[in-house]
């Protein structure tokens, strides 16, 4: 029974590996911006129930409080 858990646990990591797999070249053709590790991150949240458009307005709102943020050191710097 243990061997057939790992197994299935193997499986599963490998679903999950190719479906982030096609994610992320989706996304690259896209062009979001995201790296593998962050929207890996995205797909877990959003499988534990994250709404995926609330997740979206936060990344695009991090994203500009960054942009304002390197504006500004680049005019103090």
């Amino acid at each position: 029974a243990a061997a057939g858990g790992k197994a299935g646990l193997a499986g599963s990591l490998c679903a999950f590996i190719f479906s982030v797999a096609v994610l992320f070249e989706i996304s690259r053709i896209l062009n979001t911006g995201l790296d593998m590790e962050t929207l890996s991150i995205c797909v877990r949240l959003c499988e534990q129930g994250i709404n995926p458009e609330a997740l979206s307005s936060v990344i695009k709102e991090l994203r500009k409080a960054t942009e304002a943020l390197k504006a500004a050191e680049n005019m103090t710097g």
